[in-house]
Order: structure tokens, then C-alpha cells, then sequence
């Protein structure tokens, strides 16, 4: 018997709430589903694991990363480059195609697709 029963949010620590829920509606497509003082949660496409973005010190070493799920991801990665957004190379493993990009505290997120 598990004691956890599913993640319930992915929690990314951002310098400006308010800034950063518009970048990720404005840029991922992300919809916000709850506004709280210094915290949003933002649904992701219908996954039931929303992202939970908050305000405080934001640490770019982290090594904790939140990876979406396109099968689209080539036309993915061409529109986050044409809104200038930081992208790695489309890279694949073999198994996975994927890619990094940066918010606008630096933090990494990833795409990916695999059959």
C-alpha cells in the first residue's frame, strides 16, 4: 500500500507572481485556475497536475524541473523561439525528443515527446 496517492502540483519559486502567471498564459498557454496572495495555480492543457507558481527567491541552480508532455513539439519549439523565449536544441535520445526553456527568472522547464 502506497501512503501517496498522486502528485497533487509541481511548485516553481518565481520573483513576480503576477509577471510570471501572465508570461506562462501569454507564452505556454496556461490558464490560471486560482489566484492566491503571493501564488497562482496554472492548469496545463487537461492534466489533472497543475503548476504552482510562487513568489519568493527564486534559486537558477535548481536541479528540480517540471517536463510537459507536446506531441506537437516541433511546432512547440518553433513558436517559443519566434516569442524569443531561451530554448536549448531539439534534442533526441532515441527514445525521447525534448527541450529546454527558461522562464523569465531562469528557471528550467522542459518539453518533450516520445511514442
Amino acid at each position: 500500500m502506497s501512503l501517496l496517492e498522486r502528485i497533487d502540483t509541481i511548485c516553481l519559486t518565481v520573483s513576480d507572481v503576477e509577471k510570471a502567471s501572465n508570461w506562462y498564459q501569454e507564452v505556454l498557454g496556461l490558464s490560471e485556475s486560482y489566484k492566491g496572495d503571493h501564488y497562482r495555480i496554472l492548469s496545463i492543457g487537461n492534466s489533472g497536475v497543475p503548476l504552482t507558481i510562487e513568489e519568493g527567491k527564486v534559486n537558477p541552480n535548481s536541479q528540480v524541473y517540471p517536463i510537459f508532455y507536446s506531441k506537437n513539439i516541433e511546432e512547440v519549439y518553433k513558436l517559443l523561439k519566434e516569442k524569443s523565449v531561451k530554448v536549448s536544441k531539439l534534442q533526441n535520445d532515441g527514445v525521447n525528443h525534448f527541450f529546454d526553456l527558461y522562464d523569465q527568472d531562469g528557471n528550467r522547464l522542459q518539453v518533450c515527446y516520445w511514442k
